[in-house]
């Protein structure tokens, strides 16, 4: 099946913060109703579907993929209309440097510019130039002067404003982490359209990841699942001045069968059993871990019980940044396991 660029790139530039979802949870839920059994938002604000499977005790297969994307939300308008801000998800700040952004009031998405505090280029000394500032220093000018305290409220969402690029056979955008999860949790559902699996498939698109896996432990709760799949972004460092030890993943080369982060390690026989399903099918993929970061796959993995576990990734160029891209064949590859795997239950 093609890629459906058009929904991915709908996803990646539709706002949605930690704690403040909705407007992505609504395009992703006019979406999959018409593939789902039952849908409900539970209390955390997550989108849980379910698809109903066989007998009366079927097993559970939960497919996790958070919506929120690293972002700001307002802490303080001054009397002259500066809007100050602190961080929702992790930012390296050297990444923020005169960055265009959206302020999103109850009034409307407000267009705006961070900067941080301090001398510019023309008037700093080199010194001055070396400092590196912490997030909490940048601020946003929205050209409005003190107007901008009629307007903008502490709480605001602001994500960085930044357009969805195809660049050959690279994608390039703000938020693919983790809408690429959202869009492969979407066309999961999707595919099994129209026939009823012996498997219980849940579909959980969480809130609050970024934040430390919040809404994906209420929902794995609620819903203890025996499988539970972990749908993320992950490391592609296969840039210049990175080691080979250090890559993580090499883009072009499939998906990424997630064996092992700081949050969880993946169950040896579910990760055994994906990559057979691979090999006999022909989809490429590579076998992933990190050192440090964590993923909603670990949720599942904790909830209730305990769930049998595994992480379904695909390798993100320059994470946590508005230029993220990916490579069209490691997503299609993503979207092809997670088809054939549910497609057998």
């Amino acid at each position: 099946m093609p890629l459906d660029l058009d929904l991915l790139k709908r996803l990646c530039e539709t706002p949605g913060v930690p704690g403040a979802e909705d407007r992505v949870r609504d395009l992703i839920r006019a979406e999959v109703l018409p593939h789902c059994d039952e849908i409900r938002i539970d209390a955390m604000g997550s989108l849980l579907c379910r698809k109903a499977g066989q007998g009366e005790h079927p097993q559970k297969v939960m497919l996790l993929c958070h919506m929120d994307e690293i972002g700001f939300l307002v802490s303080h308008v001054s009397d002259e209309g500066w809007v100050h801000v602190l961080p929702v998800g992790g930012f390296d700040p050297r990444t923020l440097f005169a960055r265009r952004v959206l302020v999103c009031t109850e009034s409307g998405d407000l267009k705006g510019v961070m900067n941080p505090s301090g001398k510019g280029l023309h008037i700093s000394s080199p010194e001055e130039r070396k400092k590196v500032p912490e997030v909490h220093e940048f601020y946003i000018d929205l050209g409005l002067g003190k107007a901008a305290k009629d307007v903008v409220r502490v709480g605001d969402m602001v994500v960085m404003d930044e357009p969805f690029l195809e660049m050959g056979e690279k994608i390039v955008s703000k938020a693919l982490d983790n809408r690429i999860a959202c869009y492969l949790g979407i066309q999961a559902l999707k595919s099994l359209s129209g026939r009823m699996p012996e498997a219980e498939i849940h579909v959980a698109f969480t809130c609050q990841e970024e934040v430390g896996l919040r809404g994906a432990r209420t929902a794995a709760h609620a819903i203890a699942p025996d499988i539970g799949i972990g749908v993320d972004t992950t490391l592609a460092c296969d840039t210049p001045g990175v080691g080979e030890v250090d890559r993580v993943t090499k883009q072009g080369d499939g998906f990424g069968l997630h064996l092992r982060d700081s949050s969880f390690i993946a169950d040896r026989a579910l990760a055994a059993e994906f990559a057979a399903l691979a090999d006999s099918r022909g989809i490429p993929f590579q076998r992933t871990m990190l050192r440090a970061g964590g993923q909603d796959g670990a949720a599942a993995q904790q909830a209730a019980a305990g769930a049998r576990a595994i992480g379904i990734v695909v390798g993100t160029r320059y994470i946590h940044t508005v230029c993220e891209m990916i490579h069209k064949g490691d997503l299609e590859a993503a979207e092809a396991v997670l088809a054939a795997y549910l497609g057998g239950l």
